[in-house]
């Protein structure tokens, strides 16, 4: 869903409106959402991790309201970014309930301060395969990584132009 939101903002042409601030709020989220991810394909859920999730995903939703009110005065949102918008909002929320369910005996060891032992990153006992992460790294990096790199860059040839209005 990040792949439709690169494209609302291509079509709506942010590099000659709100332009390197605009995309580097969303190169903020989505190294937000990037550490979860990368803890939880490495290292046992445990309290740590838990305490990260909980802290990116409350950035996260500072940052996505700050995207959100930069662009709102500046550009069109079209109906289509506002839904992939919605999405992307409530996805941390899912995964981060779904980690809980599967994980429900460290998130009690968090919420009733059970932290003895589980304030450490340790590697998971049965990694995921191999093949398994390669899918999943080359996907976000062909659906997101790299049209928001773009993106990036966009912005960042047209910053002068931005400048000089």
């Amino acid at each position: 869903m990040g792949f439709v939101d690169y494209m609302c903002h291509r079509h709506s042409k942010i590099e000659t409106t709100t332009g390197l601030k605009e995309s580097f709020l969303h190169a903020t989220m989505g190294v937000q959402v990037g550490v979860p991810i990368f803890l939880g394909l490495f290292f046992k859920i445990n309290a740590l991790v838990f305490m990260i999730m909980f802290v990116v995903l409350i950035l996260h939703e500072f940052v996505a309201h700050h995207d959100v009110k930069l662009a709102q005065n500046t550009r069109h949102i079209s109906i289509t970014e506002v839904h992939a918008h919605s999405f992307l909002e409530v996805l941390p929320f899912a995964i981060v309930a779904l980690i809980i369910c599967i994980n429900w005996s460290p998130f009690v060891d968090l919420i009733t301060f059970h932290w003895q032992g589980n304030l450490c990153l340790e590697p998971k006992p049965d990694p995921l395969e191999k093949t398994y992460i390669a899918g999943y790294v080359t996907l976000m990096l062909l659906a997101d990584v790299i049209p928001f790199f773009e993106e990036f860059v966009r912005c960042w040839r047209n910053r002068s132009k931005l400048q000089a209005n």
